[in-house]
C-alpha cells in the first residue's frame, strides 16, 4: 500500500539508499574474500560466487545513481520527472549479470573432465560465512523494499536470496570434493554450473520485472482502493468514475476522474479539484503528481444530477 510509515518523499528515498548502500559495503567486501578464496583454493564455484557478489556491486552502485538521479525535479523535457532511472538502470543491470553468469557457465563446463585440486578447509568456511550473510541481507532489504515499494530494492532482496542459496549449492560442492576425494571432483563444477543456472534467472526476473514497469501498469488493486478512498472522503465528490495509478520508480503517478455535482460552477468544482489532490498528496507520500479530471454526476439512471435538470 502507498501510505507508509515514512513521512515524506526525502524518507522514502533515504531509506532506498540506505539499503542499496548496505549491499554495496557487504557484496564488495564478499566478492574480495571470495575471489582470493577461489584463487588460492583453485574452486571454480567459489570463483563464480565471488564474480557474483562483485556483479551485485555493480547492480548496488548503479541502483545508488539511478535513485539519486530520480529526485531531480521536473524540466522542459522531462516533465513528469526522471523518476524512470530507476527501471531503466534495473535492466541494464540485468543484463550485465545475465552475460557474467554465461561467461562463468562457460568456464566450468570447460573444466568438466579435469583433476582438480582439494580445496582447502577454509574455502568450505568462506561459503558457509557467505549464506548467513546474504541470508541477513535478503531478510533486511525486503522490509526496506515492501515499505517503500522500490523495485530495485526488492530485486536487491530476492538477489541476495539467490546467492544464499547458490553458496550453500558451493559448500555442498567444496565439502564434496574435499571429503569425497577424485570420485566426486565433478562435484565443484556442478555446484558452479547451478550457481550459473540461478543467476541468469535472477537476471531474467529482474529484466522482466523492470520492463514490466516502463509499460506503465496499473497499480495493484489495494494501492488503487486506498486512493479512490482518500479521493471519495472529499466533500462534493460524488464518485469516482476512472482512476489510473502508474508506478514510476519509488513513486506513483495518478489520474483520477471525479463525478461532482453539474450545477457547481467551474470554480466550485476546480476548488474541489484541488482538495482531492492536495488529500492525497498530504496522505500518500509515494505520490508525484495527481491530474484530476471533473464530471458531471450521473444517477442511476443516467441523467445529470438533479440540481442541473432544474
Amino acid at each position: 500500500m502507498i501510505l507508509t510509515t515514512e513521512t515524506s518523499r526525502e524518507d522514502l528515498y533515504r531509506s532506498a539508499t540506505g539499503a542499496a548502500l548496505l549491499g554495496l559495503i557487504v557484496n564488495s567486501a564478499l566478492g574480495v574474500v571470495k575471489l582470493v578464496g577461489g584463487l588460492l583454493g583453485n574452486s571454480i564455484a567459489l570463483l563464480s560466487d565471488a564474480v557474483n557478489s562483485l556483479g551485485d556491486s555493480l547492480t548496488s552502485i548503479v541502483v545508488l545513481y539511478a535513485l539519486r538521479y530520480a529526485q531531480r525535479p521536473p524540466d522542459v523535457e522531462h516533465p513528469y520527472g526522471h523518476t524512470r532511472a530507476e527501471a531503466i538502470a534495473a535492466t541494464n543491470v540485468a543484463v550485465v549479470i545475465i552475460l557474467s553468469a554465461l561467461t562463468i557457465g562457460w568456464e566450468a563446463v570447460q573444466r568438466i573432465g579435469g583433476i582438480p585440486e582439494l580445496p582447502p578447509v577454509w574455502t568450505l568456511w568462506i561459503a558457509g560465512a557467505n549464506v548467513l550473510i546474504k541470508e541477513s541481507l535478503y531478510q533486511y532489504k525486503i522490509r526496506v523494499a515492501r515499505r517503500v515499494r522500490s523495485a530495485a530494492v526488492m530485486a536487491n532482496a530476492w538477489d541476495h536470496r539467490s546467492d544464499a542459496l547458490c553458496s550453500a549449492a558451493v559448500l555442498a560442492g567444496l565439502a564434496a570434493v574435499r571429503w569425497g576425494g577424485p570420485a566426486l571432483a565433478w562435484a565443484d563444477n556442478v555446484a558452479a554450473l547451478f550457481v550459473v543456472s540461478a543467476i541468469t534467472w535472477t537476471g531474467a526476473r529482474l529484466f522482466r520485472a523492470s520492463a514490466s514497469e516502463a509499460m506503465d501498469p496499473q497499480a495493484d488493486p489495494q494501492t488503487v482502493g486506498q486512493i479512490r478512498g482518500l479521493a471519495e472522503q472529499v466533500p462534493g465528490v460524488c464518485a469516482v468514475e476512472k482512476l489510473w495509478v502508474r508506478k514510476t520508480g519509488l513513486e506513483y503517478l495518478a489520474d483520477i476522474h471525479i463525478e461532482v455535482d453539474g450545477s457547481l460552477s467551474v470554480v466550485e468544482g476546480h476548488d474541489i479539484g484541488h482538495r482531492v489532490k492536495d488529500k492525497l498528496l498530504e496522505n500518500c507520500p509515494a505520490l508525484r503528481d495527481v491530474l484530476v479530471h471533473l464530471e458531471p454526476y450521473l444517477d442511476p439512471v443516467g441523467t445529470e444530477s438533479p440540481e442541473k435538470s432544474e
